[in-house]
């Protein structure tokens, strides 16, 4: 069954979306979607390094991706803005990563495939990367999950509950990481953040309780991907961009029956 490419890149898609929907949850209650923007920028600059160490991409990837999460942490309130700190560090690592990538004589490399995804060319060893690291996210996550969800609502409330909340932000940021390495085969890191925010505000009018909005979130990546892969076979388009595309409807659909029956009620 896995040598079929097409059935490759659909269970590479919901690996992603299973990776990406509770980390996602996170990122849209504690509105850090540029953090995840900007974590996956970095891993432009982890993909040129690798590359030139002959290292694998993946290791390469999340362990820049993880320095900047936590140098982001460990430099936010100490005199610039977050937004304007993330701006910073974001661009500057995704233009160094592409001027990197530049150097590099002798090898050759479809960049597009690293900014935007190469989802088709997923091969059963990409397959048990994604997976792998699907599972240790969601084995973080939930061995965290009430720890994470004070955390979440205030910093206070943790620390009375006997929390440490840098610790659950550590969590998060290595998690983030992990999601970063493995989506980049799949969507590039210039639509990462997409899926991470897109799924999760679309469940979010759907869910009553936290588990069930990242469960929701993960039902709709996994649907996004499946259907924005038929897309490109059918349409003939980029297979990530497609992805995302079919995210972003969803999204709209749903808080547009949400709306009309609000309206209706």
């Amino acid at each position: 069954m896995l040598d079929d490419f097409m059935t490759r890149a659909t269970l590479a898609g919901i690996g992603v979306a299973i990776a990406a929907a509770p980390l996602g949850c996170f990122v849209v209650w504690r509105r850090m979607a540029y953090f995840g923007d900007a974590t996956a920028h970095a891993a432009i600059l982890g993909v040129a390094l690798s590359l030139a160490f002959q290292m694998s991409i993946f290791i390469g990837a999340m362990a820049v991706a993880l320095i900047m999460a936590m140098t982001v942490t460990l430099l936010a309130g100490r005199g610039y803005a977050m937004d304007t700190l993330l701006g910073v560090l974001a661009h500057s690592s995704l233009a160094f990563g592409l001027v990197a990538v530049s150097f590099l004589s002798g090898i050759r490399i479809d960049l597009m495939a690293y900014l935007f995804g190469d989802i088709l060319a997923v091969s059963r060893l990409d397959l048990a990367v994604i997976w792998g690291g699907a599972a240790l996210v969601v084995a973080l996550i939930a061995w965290r999950w009430s720890a994470l969800l004070t955390s979440t609502l205030s910093d206070e409330l943790a620390y009375a509950s006997g929390r440490d909340p840098r610790r659950e932000q550590l969590i998060l940021t290595l998690s983030l990481a992990v999601t970063v390495a493995v989506a980049i085969k799949v969507v590039g890191v210039l639509l990462i953040a997409a899926m991470l925010v897109i799924p999760a505000a679309a469940a979010r009018g759907l869910a009553r309780t936290p588990e069930a909005m990242a469960v929701t979130a993960g039902v709709i990546g996994a649907v996004s991907a499946a259907a924005g892969l038929r897309a490109a076979y059918v349409f003939d388009t980029p297979a990530g961009p497609s992805i995302v595309c079919v995210a972003a409807v969803l999204f709209a659909a749903l808080n547009l029956v949400g709306w009309r029956s609000q309206r209706g009620a």
